[in-house]
Parts: C-alpha cells; structure tokens; sequence
C-alpha cells in the first residue's frame, strides 16, 4: 500500500470545501441553529479519504474505508462506552452547574424524544463524513511521524480552522470562535484517544464526535446558553487529565484489531 499523505488529505479538504463555503455566503439559511449551509462541508473530509485511497487502491481501499464507519468490532473492552456516550453530558452537566453558581439564569434543559433522536442519526452521519477522513485516513500516518499527542494537536489545529469560515458565517465573535478552536483541539486529543484505545475505531471516533454536537444544541435553548469559554475550558481539562494523570501510553499508537 502506498504511503498516506495527510498534506495532501489536508489540501483536498480544503479545495473540496470552497463550494460550500461559498453557498453559506450566499444564503442565511440554517441546517440547525447555529450551522449555515456550509455544514454540508461535512462530506469534504471522507471524500477526499475516497479519492486518495482510490489512487492508491481503486475500489478495494475504497470499500475498506467505508466498512469502517461501524467498525465497532473493534472495541474489545466494552468499559471504554462510558466515556464514548457519557463524557460530553457529564462535561455540559458540569457547565451547566458552573453558571447557575455564577447566577446565570439558565433554563432547565428540554429533551424532546423524536426532536433528539432526529438530531443525534443528523448528526452521526456527519461525524462519519468527517472521521473517515480525520480518523479513518489522517491521523495514523501523523501519529507514526509525530506520536500520538503531537499528531493529535495538530489535526486539532488543522479541524479548528476548517471551521473558522463556517462559524464567520453564522457571525460568531472572534473571541467565541478563539475559545471554540481551543476547545476544538483539546477535543480532538480526547478522540484520538478514545480511537487508539478501542482498536482504531473510526465508528467510535464519529460517535463521540456526534455526541459533542449533540450535547451542545441540547443544551438550553438549542445552545443559545451554551458558554463556549466555560465549555473549551473543561474540554482543555479533560485532554490534560487523559494526558497527564492516564500517562502519555493512553495516547500512543497502538496495532489495528
């Protein structure tokens, strides 16, 4: 197999993402609160892992790369699912209590059934658009050059300002967009480390990254209340608890099932 390239990965995502960029300038309309139509760029980063394993291995990398959205075979310990569904509402729960101690009138969050269940197919299908480049093609070659830790800030680095256009578009501040890249990047080590410690499960990775975005427009009103200082702060925290009190091993590249 030829050697991945995630400069060219990289690249590609951001070329392919220009139309979308574009169509969110053009339109104010919005995929959820807080999402314009640029959104749709979620599909940028598994087509470009399409294209390129295509160069590499026609139809057959192709098929391998999708078998891994459910991958979930992978995951031999099934412990490691507490921190997969439960880390982000124990993080935003926290959040939560942070403001109402600071007399922030917050109200108390709402669960509609088929509202959240609609929200939470949406948005693990985007998720999957997203890792099956991020997870399923970029990280590894990164984490064999740099190790897991620096391969895992500077895909954080790189996702952050992938985003920095879309979050313009729907006017967000730029200290607000400064804190969500922090956040961001503290979020892709937490990914990284649930990815290499569950066999290298890309279903795993777009789970939690699904459940990011789900505990934020859950939050009250559709994240209206949601803190992005408050909440980048606790996710800086919980990457440097994963590093610093589970030990650098936690982080570091590990052999596919």
């Amino acid at each position: 197999m030829a050697t991945r390239s995630p400069l060219k990965f990289i690249s590609l995502v951001f070329a392919l993402s220009i139309p979308f960029y574009l169509a969110g300038a053009l339109t104010s309309f919005r995929l959820v609160p807080g999402v314009s139509v640029s959104g749709l760029a979620v599909i940028c980063p598994v087509a470009a892992a399409l294209i390129l394993v295509y160069q590499q291995n026609k139809f057959a990398g192709m098929v391998e790369l999708l078998k891994r959205s459910f991958d979930f075979k992978r995951v031999r310990a099934r412990v490691w699912y507490l921190p997969i569904f439960l880390l982000m509402p124990a993080l935003d729960v926290l959040m939560y209590t942070v403001l109402r101690s600071r007399r922030i009138q917050v109200p108390l969050p709402q669960f509609p059934v088929v509202e959240t269940l609609a929200l939470a197919v949406g948005f693990f299908v985007g998720a999957l658009g997203e890792e099956l480049g991020w997870s399923g093609y970029a990280i590894d070659p990164l984490q064999d050059r740099w190790g897991a830790i620096q391969a895992s800030l500077l895909l954080g680095i790189v996702w952050a300002i992938w985003h920095i256009v879309p979050l313009m578009q729907v006017h967000r501040p730029a200290a607000w967009i400064a804190w969500w890249c922090l956040g961001t990047v503290a979020a892709r080590v937490l990914i990284v480390w649930l990815y290499n410690n569950t066999g290298k499960s890309v279903f795993v990775a777009a789970v939690f990254h699904a459940m990011m975005n789900l505990s934020w427009q859950l939050f009250p009103i559709h994240g209206s209340y949601f803190d992005e200082p408050v909440n980048s702060l606790l996710m800086v925290l919980a990457a440097a608890f994963v590093i610093v009190v589970l030990g650098r091993s936690r982080l570091t590249r590990q052999k596919s099932a």
